[in-house]
């Protein structure tokens, strides 16, 4: 007889750190809702967040960069995760990670695909060191 399969409960690894835009409502099982751009979006309530980690955003250069067509995604991706391993960056990824070994942190942004989104490459981060932790 096999075991039963495990829930994704909160204490899985892979549960700990969700995205979302930040204009989405807030929803009670959202956790520490984390806001991770540079700048604060217009038109968005500083309610909106628990903490802002401006220094997880992505640089200004790289994204007008990218918005305008003159870098790849797959360059943006990896001028970012350079840019992770910055002081300010490398800090404010402590913050993050303390977080969401607490609990469960959700990651906001205003790009409209996680695919195409700095946050899902900071999920994926986070998500690796907590299991490596």
């Amino acid at each position: 007889m096999s075991a039963p399969p495990k829930s994704k409960s909160l204490h899985s690894v892979e549960d700990r750190v969700r995205t979302k835009r930040v204009a989405e409502p807030a929803a009670a099982d959202d956790g520490t809702r984390v806001l991770v751009m540079r700048l604060w979006p217009r038109g968005v309530k500083k309610t909106a967040a628990d903490h802002w980690l401006k220094g997880l955003g992505t640089p200004l250069d790289l994204i007008r960069q990218w918005k305008a067509g003159t870098i790849s995604w797959e360059v943006l991706e990896t001028a970012y995760r350079r840019h992770l391993r910055t002081a300010e960056a490398r800090a404010d990824l402590a913050t993050l990670t303390a977080l969401a070994r607490r609990g469960r942190v959700t990651l906001l942004c205003t790009c409209p695909d996680e695919a195409r989104c700095h946050r899902g490459i900071l999920k994926r981060q986070i998500l690796a060191a907590l299991r490596r932790s």
